[in-house]
């Protein structure tokens, strides 16, 4: 960021200098600041998940969607909220400071919910009521023109808020802590715990308070509390201005990434003897980037900006800073700093692209496992449990495991390996892969069961409960709990620590961009899936308009092999990786 732009952010309300302003150097670091950020998770997730995890109902029911059209209306806004997490971050590391866009993002998610609400509760702006028991030969008029433009405007606005908060709010927590000490790291290790702590907490309220709300009350209200929870995140979060530190954005990080890998490639094909001179660091037309050394941060990293030759990694982006350059441009000039940089975001991409497949099992929770459990006997006592109240299940293991793991796991971890990190980013990203094969067998096992009662029963062709609890889905929700539980906090951590501080942001918003290419990877298994088995078999595993006819449990034994391929894969990775941070023993 040249001097006169940043003059000019300088005197934007709440603008804090991330390099000029230390973290708090009491007991507490940065605990105070990045406790504000904690409760702004919960009411955004609590926001977003209760509209999200009920809204294939509102869709066929309230809109007259198809139940396919509803789910893929469903699954493309979940995707595209988790897609746009890629924006915010960018945004952020470019030209706006996390603080900016978090507060951008949420008035944007706020006016899209009171999009929603308004039509939720106007009987005019949705498509009549019908009832197809009353009149089976009148078919019901499905959302259009001017009343699904206002649906899929707030859909889509919501979608871009939650996706600019997803990319800026992590990262806005993680840099209040100081990284030039043992105990500023430990307590950003934390607070990735806790945030994911948060975001299940706020899920719980959602499938549980607000879905029912939801289902009881009206879609209004359901909504209501959802606007009003985004709305009270914003002056939570403005209450902690005076505590927050926010970095200075240093320039659009995809330029830097393109002008290596451009000038790596048209360099190629020039002619070069061993000895070429390595192109200056002070040569750059454009400043440095911080590495976060002069700003105080991260005393442990590798200190890129003081290397003068380029590692041998990766050895072929090194034509990048060649002395005779194919093209005579400066705007292709790289600096040795730029091309470690890229490096770095080169080597984290095969850990992200492992995390997919994780995803994809995930979005089991939300589809089959739901039909699941609908299909069997949902009461407890005298309660009957809402299908989409099941993820309440991985929530709550997820709200005890945080702490657990944070306060008795990690420690012991320490004193064991004698490590500050106790368990490394890498592992605690395998060991979720590792759950996540499990919970995929245990997921087929039970199918295996449920259909079993359904046969000896006589219920196979009925719509009637079957008589097993849907308890025994509970096992493979908690497993998968568990298995994001590690994954989401070791992704979020791995992305932020590992990655050039110019580059942040937008490396922690690829934890979220792996959920959305996961969500649209299990529809496009299920679409092949049903296509080669339909050829083969003339009966696709799941297709029909039974669940009890469907091979389920093939197809998760399919997810289960898939998952364990997709473990070693990652394996291959971590094993060659190594750590751009150095963790100090303890």
């Amino acid at each position: 960021m040249d001097t006169e732009n940043q003059s000019q952010l300088s005197t934007w309300p709440g603008y804090v200098d991330w390099k000029n302003k230390p973290a708090l150097t009491n007991k507490h670091g940065g605990l105070i600041p990045a406790s504000f950020v904690l409760v702004v998770e919960v009411l955004e997730n609590l926001a977003y998940l209760a509209n999200a995890s009920n809204l294939v109902l509102y869709m066929s029911e309230y809109m007259h969607f198809s139940p396919s059209k509803s789910a893929n209306s469903v699954t493309n806004f979940m995707g595209t909220a988790f897609l746009l997490a890629l924006l915010g971050g960018f945004l952020s590391d470019a030209f706006v400071t996390t603080y900016y866009i978090y507060l951008i993002s949420a008035l944007i998610e706020f006016l899209g919910l009171v999009v929603l609400t308004i039509q939720a509760r106007s009987g005019s702006l949705k498509p009549p009521t019908c009832d197809l028991q009353a009149t089976p030969n009148v078919p019901c008029e499905q959302v259009h023109g001017a009343q699904a433009a206002m649906l899929f405007i707030g859909l889509y606005l919501v979608a871009l808020g939650v996706g600019g908060i997803k990319g800026s709010l992590p990262p806005h927590g993680a840099e209040q802590f100081d990284e030039s000490t043992p105990q500023g790291r430990k307590q950003r290790s934390s607070f990735f715990n806790y945030f994911v702590f948060c975001l299940s907490f706020g899920a719980l309220i959602a499938v549980t308070f607000v879905v029912w709300v939801e289902d009881n009350k009206g879609w209004q209200w359901g909504f209501g509390i959802s606007t009003l929870a985004i709305f009270l995140s914003i002056p939570i979060f403005l209450a902690g201005s005076s505590f927050y530190r926010n970095k200075i954005p240093s320039g659009s990080p995809l330029t830097t990434i393109s002008k290596v890998l451009i000038a790596a490639l048209v360099n190629s094909g020039a002619s070069r003897n061993s000895t070429s001179a390595i192109v200056s660091m002070t040569s750059s037309p454009s400043p440095p980037i911080p590495t976060g050394k002069e700003n105080g941060e991260d005393s442990n990293r590798k200190d890129v900006g003081s290397m003068h030759t380029p590692s041998t990694s990766l050895s072929f982006l090194n034509r990048a800073v060649s002395d005779t350059p194919a093209c005579s441009s400066s705007a292709f000039e790289c600096t040795v700093q730029q091309v470690e940089e890229v490096k770095i975001v080169m080597k984290i991409l095969p850990i992200f692209a492992c995390t997919i497949m994780l995803n994809c099992c995930l979005a089991q929770l939300s589809t089959f496992s739901v039909q699941q459990a609908a299909s069997m006997n949902t009461k407890v006592g005298s309660l009957k449990v809402p299908p989409a109240s099941l993820p309440v299940f991985p929530v709550v293991f997820i709200m005890i495991l945080a702490p657990v793991y944070d306060h008795f796991i990690i420690p012991f971890a320490r004193r064991v390996t004698k490590t500050e990190m106790g368990i490394s980013h890498l592992q605690r990203i395998g060991i979720g892969l590792f759950l996540s094969i499990v919970a995929m067998a245990i997921a087929a096992l039970v199918e295996i069961k449920r259909k079993r009662v359904a046969t000896d029963s006589g219920l196979i062709d009925s719509a009637q409960p079957l008589p097993i609890t849907f308890f025994w889905i509970a096992f493979q929700y908690l497993f998968l709990g568990s298995a994001d539980l590690f994954v989401l906090a070791g992704l979020l951590e791995f992305c932020f620590s590992e990655a050039p501080v110019s580059m942040r942001s937008l490396a922690t918003s690829l934890s979220w961009a792996s959920l959305a290419i996961g969500y649209y990877l299990s529809s496009a298994i299920v679409s092949i899936v049903n296509r080669v088995t339909g050829i083969s078999t003339n009966k696709p595993w799941l297709a029909g308009s039974s669940l009890n006819h469907y091979h389920l449990d093939r197809f998760y034994w399919l997810m289960c092999i898939l998952s364990a391929l997709n473990f070693m894969h990652y394996l291959f990775w971590a094993t060659k990786y190594k750590y751009t941070s150095l963790k100090s023993s303890k």
